[in-house]
């Protein structure tokens, strides 16, 4: 089993991409609706994962990934997973010993743009870059899995309505 330990911040300015060493594109989608774990289908680029994570505990949480079909994972997608599909082109940013990734969401997440940090022990120390802003770690509002129930782009409507 594994064990993912991450941080998440808003991103404040576009200053990262002149570090950027490369990009992938992204389509996931979750299976059913669970609090106590979340199943995820996803291609990155041309290949598939089924990815079962725990709940979320602080910033770390129990994560199982499993490669599956390209072909599989398009069915699934397009067949069982809830919509809207979370789309998304990932960044791989380096800065001070760590690779950050800058998640640029599309579609109905369009205008949202959030980094992580995944480390290899919860306490581990890093640098925070001057483009990141505030931490959304523990916000679930922020959690791929929320983005399919309550897109980004009803965020600001909502909040307007006086609901979010």
């Amino acid at each position: 089993m594994g064990l993912e330990v991450e941080h998440k911040f808003l991103v404040r300015s576009g200053e990262w991409r002149r570090d950027v060493t490369r990009s992938c594109r992204f389509r996931q989608g979750y299976l059913g609706d669970s609090p106590a774990a979340s199943v995820r289908v996803r291609i990155e680029g041309e290949s598939a994962n089924l990815n079962i994570k725990g709940m979320t505990i602080g910033v770390q949480r129990p994560e199982f990934e499993y490669p599956i079909p390209l072909a599989d994972a398009d069915a699934l997608l397009d067949q069982l997973c809830r919509k809207p599909l979370i789309e998304k082109i990932r960044h791989f940013v380096p800065f001070e010993g760590h690779v950050w990734e800058v998640d640029e969401f599309l579609g109905d997440n369009a205008g949202l743009v959030v980094a992580e940090i995944e480390l290899e022990t919860i306490g581990e120390t890093f640098v925070l870059p001057p483009w990141a802003g505030a931490e959304v770690s523990g916000l679930e509002r922020y959690y791929n899995v929320s983005l399919v129930t309550y897109p980004y782009r009803d965020w600001c409507t909502a909040e307007q309505a006086g609901h979010g």
